[in-house]
């Protein structure tokens, strides 16, 4: 029996701000961020998105584009970064708003049978989720789940992180009917505890506080969006997991030889566009038995025709909607996915049977390798999408706009666009303070 994705769909903020207005303003050569790490615009959250507006919107569209009945849904597996709450999942709020939104056609409740979970590891944990969901069906194949994965990147003004920052989500429809991919059982697996990036708890002096609040923003939190990070420390993260990834999925499928050969796709976890052709010269080189154990021998591979080449037919593709959105967390990879097979699809190519490699990465650390084959009726799958298109259709927002939001001084949202809504944050009630509202507007 085969088992993978059956339906995808995606959500990106409808706001945007181009990278060269906020390298110009940080004093930023433009070409170092558009040319240097691919990056042309940032998706951003309007006042009443969040986490759980992005996966909301997701997952309706979802089942509205594929004909979903919510009692097929046994199980919704969310993958987060951006939880907002340290105890009820984010995805309780994006199926609470979804069951809302279908009363009318489905009655109330629709999803009370369903089974609802966050997973959090930095930008992996939507591919946990969807190991997990996929090891569900695999022993109760008549039954579907969903992942959703989504995030908000934000970082400091000002700081190193910036003009990485973006968001949206990716859902997937999970089956014994892989009509987009199929998916075997097989994972590599790296993992080491360090302190690369990371969100920890903040303290606070009673004394310093008002100094705190002045320097940070107009509303001060115990927990801050804003990781703690070290970027090139990372990197060397990144680097260093998926490669014990990757050979630990060769043992696992009993691979001699080069892996990644085959596949069409190398679909990478994009913090920003051009990381994955940046990361992936070592295993490049080690594959076809290169010197790459330093700086300048990696960089005499990344410059070489073959190493070229590979990027060009393989990751390119795949980079182009993170050049348009920024890093998406834990549905970057996701997008990295949608992004390379709307390219083909675009193209009028056909790619049904073929193999695409997936690297995923989660600060902490963690990274997982696998490999997926097309389905039979992916084009179905993808007329669905016009992701470019979505992409053009956004709005563009000025710096000053952008810092407002930024900076949470906004009441109002920028622009009126129906869809999900934050509507409210109880701030009275002791049994309900903190409680979170949505509607669909």
């Amino acid at each position: 029996m085969r088992f993978g994705i059956e339906a995808a769909s995606f959500y990106v903020p409808h706001l945007y701000l181009n990278i060269k207005d906020l390298a110009e303003k940080r004093g930023i050569d433009p070409l170092k961020l558009e040319k240097g790490l691919g990056l042309m615009k940032m998706a951003f959250p309007d006042v009443h998105e969040d986490a759980a507006t992005f996966a909301a919107e997701a997952l309706l569209k979802l089942i509205q584009d594929f004909d979903i009945q919510p009692s097929e849904i046994s199980r919704v597996y969310m993958g987060t970064e951006s939880a907002l709450d340290a105890a009820k999942p984010t995805a309780t709020f994006a199926v609470q708003m979804v069951e809302a939104a279908l009363s009318e056609k489905y009655g109330t409740r629709s999803f009370k049978n369903c089974d609802v979970v966050d997973l959090t590891f930095a930008c992996i944990g939507g591919v946990d989720a969807l190991q997990n969901a996929l090891d569900y069906v695999r022993v109760n194949p008549n039954k579907k789940a969903v992942v959703i994965a989504s995030d908000y990147a934000k970082y400091e003004l000002s700081s190193g992180g910036e003009y990485t920052q973006g968001g949206g989500a990716v859902a997937l429809l999970v089956s014994a009917q892989p009509n987009l991919l199929e998916i075997e059982n097989y994972w590599g697996v790296g993992m080491e505890s360090v302190f690369d990036f990371f969100k920890p708890r903040r303290h606070f002096l009673k004394s310093d506080l008002q100094n705190a609040l002045e320097s940070y923003a107009d509303k001060i939190e115990i927990f801050s969006d804003e990781p703690v990070f070290d970027g090139q420390y990372s990197n060397d993260c990144f680097k260093d997991r998926i490669r014990e990834a990757y050979e630990h999925f060769k043992q696992e499928k009993g691979v001699d030889g080069n892996a990644f050969q085959d596949w069409k796709y190398l679909v990478f976890h994009l913090p920003y566009a051009f990381h994955g052709k940046r990361i992936f010269s070592e295993i490049f080189g080690i594959e076809n038995q290169l010197p790459h154990t330093t700086k300048e021998e990696l960089k005499e591979i990344s410059s070489s025709e073959a190493y070229r080449n590979l990027v060009k037919e393989k990751i390119e593709p795949t980079q182009r909607a993170s050049s348009e959105i920024g890093n998406m967390y834990t549905a970057s990879v996701f997008m990295a996915l949608l992004s390379g097979l709307q390219v083909s699809y675009d193209q009028q190519e056909d790619l049904k049977g073929v193999k695409l490699g997936f690297f995923a990465y989660g600060s902490g650390s963690k990274s997982k390798v696998f490999e997926a084959k097309v389905g039979e009726n992916w084009k179905e799958v993808v007329a669905k999408w016009n992701l470019f298109q979505v992409l053009e259709e956004r709005t563009a927002i000025d710096f000053d706009t952008y810092e407002k939001l930024h900076r949470k001084q906004l009441e109002t949202s920028v622009v009126d666009k129906k869809g999900f809504h934050l509507v409210k944050v109880e701030a009275e009630s002791p049994v309900l303070l903190g409680a979170r509202y949505y509607k669909y507007l």
